[in-house]
């Protein structure tokens, strides 16, 4: 977790439910990492940070080595937001400006690529979460599994135990007055950018898709377990 108003959201009922023991790195109070042999499932939270700014925030380098050996170690691993920009930059991507801020609640399709037992079935059109400015290109042994119209890698695999995604599926209504508290600066006009009535207007409908793809998100990544 990179920041305090970036959290779990509706993933801990997940893990609750699946019986995980939730442990936790907050890099805004601590960078001491556990071994990867003491994790059985990595997920790696969003933040208003880049993921190129390790002069500010000196332990991404250390948090990026952890995220490409718990990838190697064939552990589960989830990445949102700042996340999956941290796996495609981790496993040889770039990261950078993209042409457009999306910031709100607008589409995402599914990518052309037909899915297979190793390949999340992604819906072919659904309404998500975003709030980023930068994207990035895939590593070489990613695939997309999801696009939109602003931002071209919104989903992306590596295998068949990392995704990562550009959008937030874990957020819930709280959870997302707290970004747009912490975060309302960012507001300003743009051709996807929603103000924030817009933003704090979507029904609790909305929230439990979101979640409901998460899930199934998880459930994926941890079937072998």
């Amino acid at each position: 977790q990179h920041v305090p108003f970036e959290g779990l959201g509706g993933i801990e009922n997940w893990l609750q439910a699946a019986g995980y023991q939730i442990t936790c790195t907050r890099f805004y109070e601590s960078t001491t990492l556990p071994r990867i042999e003491e994790i059985d499932l990595l997920i790696v939270m969003g933040g208003p940070m880049s993921v190129n700014d390790e002069q500010s925030h000196p332990w991404l380098a250390n948090e990026k080595k952890f995220i490409k050996e718990s990838i190697e170690s064939e552990k589960p691993t989830l990445g949102i937001c700042l996340g999956a920009q941290l796996i495609a930059e981790t496993m040889g991507g770039k990261v950078f400006a993209n042409a457009e801020k999306e910031i709100g609640w607008f589409p995402v399709r599914a990518t052309a690529s037909k899915p297979t037992p190793t390949v999340f079935k992604f819906p072919e059109k659904t309404e998500v979460f975003h709030w980023h400015g930068e994207t990035f290109s895939l590593p070489s042994q990613a695939f997309a599994i999801a696009e939109s119209d602003a931002c071209k890698n919104q989903a992306f695999q590596i295998n068949s135990h990392v995704i990562g995604l550009q959008f937030h599926l874990e957020i819930t209504p709280e959870s997302v007055q707290e970004i747009v508290s912490n975060c309302a600066d960012e507001l300003v006009t743009g051709a996807y950018i929603q103000t924030e009535a817009d933003i704090l207007s979507a029904a609790l409908a909305r929230y439990q898709s979101v979640n409901a793809l998460m899930n199934d998100i998880l459930d994926f990544l941890t079937r072998r377990a």
